[in-house]
């Protein structure tokens, strides 16, 4: 019995130690926000919060909002006929669809990296250096400090550096992934969006691209969408599960999947639908 309960207390502490590491300051809210395809509601009053410097794994089905999400927050469906949305989705507390915001340096501040990587038709090196480029930076010098660190920060420096002259289509599918990470943290974003990252990777790759956003997560603050749950419980950090439009619950994958607090999330994890 005793042993029963130091355990419980282990465990019990454990899960505080993860809350308190996701606890800092906002930098991505959702209050009350929905968002429509003309009549189709793909959001339903979405109220979520995601700390600065953390990392949180959003899974559901398909169709359950998890890509619109993200689309939302770096407005990559602005040029989708009959849109519209209500309420507010918040970067750093500023509501991403106030008329001031300029959409190009949000984009910047918020990267995505989507399901199929797509490397551009020139060199690893040009592929990395390319926003730096369109954001003013012609240096050489300064150009090969942000590709290799960038590289490194992918983890993929010390495959490709011998050979950054070479094609990027010349590179297998788990390193072009991280290649299209190196992009985005080429140009030195607040927070990165993953949509379903490894969803067509061997096993070996997508535990790379897992390990990395663990990493990733002490600097910036990651937002990744899985069709998984579990690759959410291999990753830990923060789970929401998303499930018609709707957010049905949040909270430490550590907790999430022992005791869910919803039928849903429950039937979820479980296989019982997916």
């Amino acid at each position: 019995m005793k042993g029963e309960k130091m355990a419980s207390m282990s465990r019990l502490q454990a899960e505080s130690q993860v809350e308190n590491r996701i606890g800092g300051p906002p930098k991505v809210e959702a209050q009350g926000f929905s968002f429509f395809y003309g009549k189709t509601q793909a959001l339903k009053s979405l109220d979520l919060t995601v700390p600065e410097n953390s990392l949180l794994t959003i899974m559901g089905p398909t169709g359950s909002g998890k890509t619109t999400f993200l689309k939302a927050l770096n407005r990559l469906n602005d040029r989708v006929p009959g849109i519209s949305h209500s309420g507010s989705l918040l970067l750093g507390g500023k509501d991403v669809y106030d008329r001031d915001v300029d959409v190009a340096t949000l984009r910047r501040r918020v990267g995505m990296v989507f399901a199929l990587p797509v490397p551009l038709p020139m060199s690893i090196y040009e592929n990395v250096a390319f926003g730096p480029r369109k954001r003013g930076v012609s240096s050489k010098k300064r150009l090969d400090e942000i590709v290799e660190e960038a590289l490194v920060s992918a983890a993929l420096w010390d495959e490709v550096k011998d050979r950054l002259d070479s094609s990027a289509h010349n590179l297998s599918g788990g390193q072009q992934q991280r290649l299209s990470l190196a992009r985005v943290l080429a140009v030195d974003p607040e927070v990165i969006l993953l949509d379903e990252p490894t969803s067509g990777l061997d096993p070996i790759s997508t535990l790379k691209i897992e390990e990395l956003l663990r990493v990733l997560s002490e600097r910036y603050t990651v937002i990744l969408v899985t069709h998984n749950p579990v690759q959410a419980a291999r990753i830990q950090g923060e789970v929401a599960f998303f499930y018609m439009g709707e957010l049905i619950e949040k909270g430490p994958a550590a907790s999430m999947f022992v005791r869910p607090k919803d039928k849903r999330t429950e039937d979820y994890i479980t296989g019982k639908f997916g």
